[in-house]
């Protein structure tokens, strides 16, 4: 296979992950249990899945424990993101949801500079400007899912920690050992919180199949296998060729909740003026971020 055809497989196959990444909000929506389990199977039928990557691939899992510690509570920043992801899409819809999602940008340009202890970029200064302008049309225009979007903007701020925290572990060890740890300790953290708070779970024979099949695609296509495809791609295309196509997962999000649901996902114009402000800021920072480069 030549270079071209394989650069056209690959992009490809990047956009098909991304397109999962989208589909994710849609199985929040169709699966019937609370998001608290939903959370719960997905990360830990996640972790049988990587277990088995695991296997294959035997890289090595020399992880200091002070490290280890760290690894295990940004599992439960993971797990607490994906809990109040799914709890948005339950509240409100899928273009609510992933509409304030696309706020990360905005939430990473105040994180990043904390924790790595750098200035603040004005670059990302003013996309953090036009997200808000963004997310304040959102506001006007969808107040009925105010908790949905409270809900998602507080989801969209823990998945950048996870994200920033998770940058420094990756330098030194492999992603996958990482997610694979990240994925077990977040479920069973839920699993022992939802004991010590009386929090009783559906049981096993009560999920319908539906649930089941939905949560192995979520668990298994949407997670486990998109994760490795993206690591593997890494290998082949830029950074910045992947960070690009990873910020159309809100569009592709919206467009198949609207071919699915329907009547259900429809807004308001304003929503969608909000929406794109924030989908071409966030669209337009890897340009800048180019032209001006960070110091």
């Amino acid at each position: 296979m030549n270079n071209r055809s394989q650069k056209f497989q690959d992009f490809l196959q990047l956009h098909f992950i991304v397109l999962l990444f989208g589909f994710t909000a849609i199985l929040g929506k169709l699966i019937t249990i609370d998001a608290m389990e939903l959370v719960a199977w997905r990360m830990g039928l996640a972790a049988l899945g990587m277990a088995v990557m695991l296997f294959f691939i035997k890289p090595k899992f020399n992880i200091p424990k002070i490290t280890l510690l760290k690894i295990i509570a940004t599992g439960i920043i993971v797990a607490i993101h994906w809990i109040f992801f799914f709890l948005a899409v339950k509240v409100s819809n899928v273009s609510v949801t992933l509409g304030c999602m696309a706020s990360g940008t905005l939430f990473t340009s105040i994180l990043e500079p904390l924790i790595e202890r750098r200035k603040i970029w004005w670059v990302e200064v003013v996309i953090g400007l036009l997200i808000i302008a963004g997310l304040y049309i959102i506001t006007q225009f969808a107040f009925n899912y105010y908790l949905g979007i409270a809900y998602a903007l507080f989801s969209a701020f823990m998945a950048v920690l996870f994200g920033v925290i998770n940058k420094q572990f990756v330098k030194h060890h492999h992603p996958l050992v990482i997610s694979f740890t990240e994925m077990l300790t977040g479920s069973i953290a839920i699993i022992l919180f939802a004991l010590i708070a009386g929090i009783n779970f559906t049981p096993i024979n009560d999920i319908p199949n539906s649930d089941w099949l939905w949560l192995l695609i979520l668990a298994w296509i949407c997670t486990a296998y998109a994760f490795l495809g993206i690591v593997q791609l890494l290998k082949r295309l830029s950074a910045y060729s992947v960070s690009l196509a990873i910020n159309l997962e809100p569009v592709y999000g919206i467009i198949l909740a609207f071919m699915i649901f329907g009547e259900s996902e429809k807004m308001d114009i304003g929503f969608y003026i909000g929406a794109v402000i924030i989908l071409l800021s966030v669209g337009i920072y890897p340009l800048l971020e180019q032209k001006f480069k960070k110091n």
